[in-house]
């Protein structure tokens, strides 16, 4: 058995988590060619590296499948409804850094705030029939937030990818999505809600809460807790 540590497989993510432990004296490498999703870790023994997708991470911490993952706030948050109790939080990395957001059309001048959402939504199920849509990939989050704003008369559609460009499209009237610049979303012609800000997202190393450590392997779990602060 080892302690096993996943991380991004791929791209900046990967890259940044990379650095990150190199600047704490643990080398990450990826091994094998960029179709092999395997690697290895170097300057401390007993702990074994696992390359996942960042959206895999909190499943395999929740599942006690991996001891310690890098992966974002906002999937920990929308994947694990019970989070705290799951996994905990170690280190904020300082990258990654994004917002989700609730964004509606700029032309909306009468939606400054989250509840006027919910006047906008009733007038537009009265005029068109049915619910105002929301774009998103959260929706665990993004129906949180409504909830407690106390916006009701709406649906969410499922997007998994240029979410901005739902509503030029018709296909959603807002969204809420991932931003760290907001670039995007002026480019698509929406602006973000001035109480919009569902989560500040970054990378974080969690920990799982239900991952079983063999006696042999605590010394080694203990010394790369010790080594990344």
């Amino acid at each position: 058995m080892s302690i096993k540590l996943g991380v991004p497989s791929k791209g900046r993510l990967m890259e940044k988590t990379f650095e990150w432990f190199a600047r704490r004296d643990v080398t990450l490498t990826r091994t094998g060619s960029e179709r092999e999703y395997s690697g290895e870790v170097a300057g401390i023994d007993g702990v074994a590296l696992v390359l996942l997708s960042a959206g895999e991470i909190p499943r395999e911490l929740a599942a006690g499948r991996i001891h310690l993952g890098v992966t974002g706030t906002d999937l920990i948050h929308e994947k694990l409804p019970l989070w705290e109790q799951q996994v905990k939080p170690i280190a904020e990395m300082g990258f990654g850094h994004a917002d989700l957001v609730l964004a509606v059309p700029a032309g909306w001048v009468d939606v400054d705030l989250t509840e006027d959402l919910d006047a906008v939504a009733a007038m537009f199920r009265d005029h068109h029939g049915f619910r105002l849509r929301i774009a998103t990939k959260y929706h665990r989050l993004v129906r949180d937030f409504l909830r407690e704003a106390g916006v009701a008369d709406y649906q969410l559609v499922d997007s998994q990818g240029a979410t901005e460009g739902t509503v030029a499209n018709e296909t959603a009237e807002a969204i809420a999505d991932i931003t760290s610049s907001g670039e995007t979303l002026r480019a698509n012609h929406l602006k973000i809600v001035s109480d919009g800000l569902i989560l500040a997202s970054q990378a974080t190393l969690w920990r799982s809460r239900t991952a079983q450590v063999e006696d042999a392997d605590r010394a080694a779990l203990n010394t790369l807790l010790k080594r990344l602060g």
